[in-house]
């Protein structure tokens, strides 16, 4: 499970320094899977309020107990459907989301839509997987053009948003 679930070195690293160069203070993560990402996240910034949200109970376990075994305490984990968690959650705002869980397009696009109105001027969305089928690409490209969508920078693997209103609209391609 860790070989297919999980974010690469790679990717965890890139999301440890997103979160480090925003200073993203306040983290929501869909999808915690074993924790790798959430660890990375966690790191980028030790004095963040970090919120993830995973729908299989065992596997959030698993992840609860290696942060235990670790001493990390700044994180919250949710253990329910995405879309029924996102509608509790109490946060207006959320400096820096990572949508990793759920790949598909209708799926990708509602949680996006739903967390829309928690972003602000300096947020930070991040999709997983945006190439991983016809779907997510399709769902990128739809974020992509999005009103609300200023810049965006496609990795490959991942795709960065972000809704500065005082920047021009553009897409970057970045090879990692």
């Amino acid at each position: 499970m860790a070989k297919t679930s999980s974010s690469s070195t790679k990717n965890a690293k890139l999301l440890f320094r997103l979160v480090k160069y925003f200073n993203s203070k306040s983290i929501l993560e869909l999808g915690t899977s074993l924790g790798m990402s959430t660890y990375a996240m966690a790191k980028g910034n030790k004095n963040a309020r970090m919120i993830t949200i995973e729908g299989c109970p065992n596997t959030s376990n698993v992840a609860k107990e290696r942060f235990k075994d670790l001493q990390i305490t700044n994180i919250e984990f949710i253990i329910g459907y995405f879309a029924s968690s996102i509608s509790i959650l109490k946060e207006d705002t959320f400096d820096f989301i990572f949508f990793d869980g759920h790949h598909n397009k209708s799926a990708t696009i509602q949680f996006f839509e739903a967390l829309l109105p928690k972003a602000h001027n300096d947020s930070v969305f991040v999709f997983d997987d945006i190439y991983w089928s016809k779907g997510m690409t399709e769902a990128w490209e739809y974020i992509k053009n999005h009103n609300a969508v200023i810049v965006t920078v496609d990795t490959f693997y991942l795709g960065v948003v972000f809704f500065r209103k005082e920047q021009e609209k553009e897409h970057f391609k970045i090879r990692m």
